[in-house]
C-alpha cells in the first residue's frame, strides 16, 4: 500500500474519495466526473482496477453487456482508512461489501441518486459560473434531518450568481403516490433554515403528472417548494438535464432552470 501512495494522481484520490463517499458510479457516471474521455477512463480505471485499488461488478445482461459499476478495491479502501487513522480493513471484508453492494435491491435506486449529481457535476465542468458547491449523500443528510425525514440526498447549486440550495428524492415508481407524498410532511417538520425546495426526479412523464394532481388534492404543508422533473422525458434531454428549465413547481405550470427555483427567506445553507 505504501508503494502505491506515490503512484496515485490527484484524479485518483478524487475517484477514491468519491467511491468512499458514494460507493459505486457507471463508467458513464466516472467519465462525466473526472475524465472526460471514454477511452481515457476505461485505461486509467482498469489500471486501478489490476492494483486491487478499485474493484468492479456487472450482472448478466442480453443482448450486449452492462456497463461496469465501480467502487473501492481492498487497497482503496486501505488508504482511505489510513488517512483517517483507522484500522485497515481486511481484504475479504472489502470484497464481501463489493459482493452485498452488487446484490443490493437498492442498487438502482443509489445509481440513479449518485446519477442526478453526476449530471449537475458534467454541466459544471463544461458551463463558466456553475457548481455544485455541496453534494451529501443519504447518510449524510439523515446526520442532517435525524428521524424527521430521510433524504436521498442534498445539494447546493451555484449559478452565475444565484445559489440554491436543495433536497432529492429519486422515484423509480415502486411506491404508491400516496407514500410518495407523505414524506412531504416530515420535510415540512424540519428547522426553517433547512427549509430546502424539495425535488422529485421522476422515472416518467405519466408519474409526474399523477404526483401533481394527488399534490393538488392534498395540498403542500405552508412554507414548503415542491418542484419535479423526469429523468426520461424528452424536455429534460433537450434542456441540459438537472440544471436546465426542467423543473416544474407544485401549483406552476411553467418550468424553471434549478438555480431560478424559489428558496425560502428562512432557509440558509452553511457554506
Amino acid at each position: 500500500m505504501a508503494a502505491e501512495l506515490g503512484r496515485l494522481t490527484p484524479r485518483d484520490r478524487l475517484l477514491l474519495d468519491l467511491l468512499d463517499q458514494h460507493r459505486t458510479f457507471t463508467t458513464d457516471q466516472l467519465v462525466d466526473l473526472a475524465f472526460g474521455s471514454v477511452g481515457r477512463a476505461r485505461n486509467r480505471l482498469n489500471t486501478l482496477h489490476d492494483r486491487d485499488i478499485l474493484d468492479r461488478f456487472r450482472h448478466y445482461q442480453r443482448p450486449g453487456s452492462q456497463a461496469w459499476r465501480w467502487t473501492l478495491g481492498p487497497v482503496g479502501a486501505a488508504l482511505i482508512a489510513a488517512g483517517r487513522g483507522e484500522t485497515l480493513p481486511r481484504p475479504a471484508v472489502v470484497r464481501d461489501a463489493t459482493a452485498r453492494l452488487a446484490m443490493s435491491p437498492t442498487l438502482a435506486h443509489l445509481l440513479t441518486v449518485n446519477g442526478f449529481f453526476v449530471a449537475l457535476t458534467a454541466h459544471a465542468r463544461t458551463y463558466a459560473g456553475a457548481r455544485l458547491v455541496r453534494w451529501w449523500n443519504e447518510a449524510r443528510c439523515r446526520e442532517a434531518c435525524g428521524t424527521l425525514v430521510r433524504p436521498d440526498g442534498h445539494g447546493v447549486w451555484a449559478d452565475n450568481g444565484r445559489t440554491v440550495p436543495f433536497w432529492v428524492e429519486a422515484d423509480l415508481g415502486t411506491e404508491t403516490l400516496a407514500r410518495v407524498a407523505g414524506k412531504l410532511t416530515g420535510y415540512a417538520a424540519l428547522p426553517p433554515r433547512r427549509a430546502y425546495p424539495v425535488l422529485f426526479w421522476l422515472p416518467t412523464a405519466a408519474r409526474e403528472t399523477n404526483l401533481h394532481a394527488n399534490l393538488r388534492r392534498t395540498g403542500l404543508p405552508d412554507g414548503l417548494t415542491v418542484a419535479t422533473a423526469t429523468a426520461t422525458a424528452d424536455h429534460a434531454t433537450a434542456s441540459g438535464g438537472p440544471p436546465g428549465p426542467v423543473w416544474r413547481i407544485v401549483g406552476h405550470p411553467d418550468r424553471v432552470r434549478l438555480a431560478d427555483l424559489p428558496t425560502p427567506g428562512g432557509a440558509a445553507w452553511d457554506g
